[in-house]
């Protein structure tokens, strides 16, 4: 028996006799992100960044200047998972604001959650200057979604392999770890309590999105069903949906086509300049 078998039936087992306590355990679990150190192609990214503390102590990486986009990665992530996009983004003449997530990286923190990604863009925001995009992977693009209802204003968003709503991961989550049904139901309930909203209304077909976006998924997603992109794309009226057939959950981010999709979304919403508005 391999040792994650052994945790399920120990899962199942507690879940019976103390689903309350099980459940506890596994909300711990669910809201404690490990920090994984960089891999060797992101450290060049790294090294040329500026590291900037925001004044709640949140902390991000900085390149460029020019139009800011505001990038959060997913759950577990770095900002330089992000390194050809920045790259690109910098190039085209943006400015490239990328935040540790609560909990990740040097921001404080150890636990982290949804709704507490996207006030971390809601206080970024509110330090940075007029937002020209914001860009979020996994978690970070379930976040920017929620963001946008809590007040986030840019002039576009990009969800990048964003699940469509919290409840799936979280119910995938406690079949994964074994939990009996009782113990999941309590699972979900303690998840709500801490992050202080409903699980069920955290739901793009719920949300109000008016905000020009793009939403960017490849079909061997293993983490995050490639169907959610759809409900996503469905959901938000003014969003263009580029599925790529290969990308897995993260390699995508990288992809020169969603590159050049991300790039193109900036562009038809960039402010004319004012050399433009001059001659109109």
């Amino acid at each position: 028996m391999n040792s994650l078998s052994l945790i399920r039936g120990i899962n199942a087992t507690l879940g019976r006799l103390a689903p309350r306590v099980i459940a506890r355990r596994m909300r711990r679990q669910f809201m404690t992100p490990r920090n994984l150190p960089p891999r060797d192609w992101e450290m060049p990214m790294l090294g040329s960044s500026e590291r900037i503390t925001l004044r709640f102590g949140l902390s991000a990486l900085r390149w460029g200047s020019g139009p800011t986009v505001l990038l959060m990665h997913g759950w577990e992530g770095r900002p330089t998972q992000f390194a050809s996009l920045i790259q690109a983004l910098v190039d085209a003449g943006y400015g490239v604001v990328a935040l540790d997530a609560p909990a990740h990286g040097r921001s404080p923190g150890r636990e982290a959650n949804v709704v507490l990604f996207a006030r971390a863009l809601l206080e970024a925001a509110g330090e940075l200057p007029p937002l020209h995009a914001v860009i979020g992977h996994s978690m970070g693009g379930a976040s920017a979604l929620l963001a946008s209802q809590m007040g986030l204003q840019a002039r576009a968003l990009v969800s990048i392999s964003a699940p469509s709503r919290i409840l799936g991961p979280l119910r995938s989550f406690a079949r994964y770890m074994g939990l009996p049904p009782r113990a999941r139901a309590h699972f979900v309930s303690q998840v709500e309590a801490h992050a202080g909203i409903p699980a069920a209304s955290l739901d793009v077909q719920r949300y109000q999105l008016d905000i020009p976006g793009l939403v960017v998924h490849a079909a061997d997603d293993p983490v995050v069903p490639a169907g959610d992109a759809q409900i996503i794309h469905d959901a938000w009226f003014d969003s263009q949906l580029l599925r790529l057939e290969l990308g897995g959950h993260q390699r995508l981010l990288s992809d020169p086509r969603l590159i050049s999709a991300v790039l193109g979304l900036l562009a038809q919403v960039r402010e004319p300049s004012s050399a433009s508005r001059a001659l109109r």
